[in-house]
């Protein structure tokens, strides 16, 4: 759903779950001239923790050093500046709410 979300949105998809050493991205968009690491976090209710609650420091942590290795071993990539960014889905699938955070945490 992120993924059908963003691509909507004008971003154009340049890997699905991709794997470092020390952990995964769910999506890696290309947003323009900026390249977005995406995390996306699905909660059908938020009964006992809020979608975007569930990224902690650990987590975020987990991504740059994942978005710094893609650049490391993408040499174009690593000419454009780049954000992380996290897609938040809630609700049922066959009618969810979909939010996106540009920016979310910083390297």
């Amino acid at each position: 759903m992120a993924f059908d979300y963003l691509k909507k949105q004008g971003l154009k998809p340049l890997e699905r779950n991709y794997h470092g050493p020390g952990g995964e991205i769910d999506l890696i968009m290309q947003d323009k001239n900026v390249i977005a690491f995406v995390e996306v976090r699905y909660r059908a209710n938020d009964r006992y923790l809020d979608a975007l609650e569930s990224i902690d420091t650990q987590k975020c942590a987990r991504i740059i050093n994942t978005g710094q290795y893609y650049l490391q071993s993408n040499r174009a990539a690593s000419k454009q500046p780049c954000r992380f960014d996290v897609v938040i889905i809630s609700g049922p699938t066959d009618k969810p709410e979909i939010g996106w955070i540009k920016n979310a945490f910083q390297a």
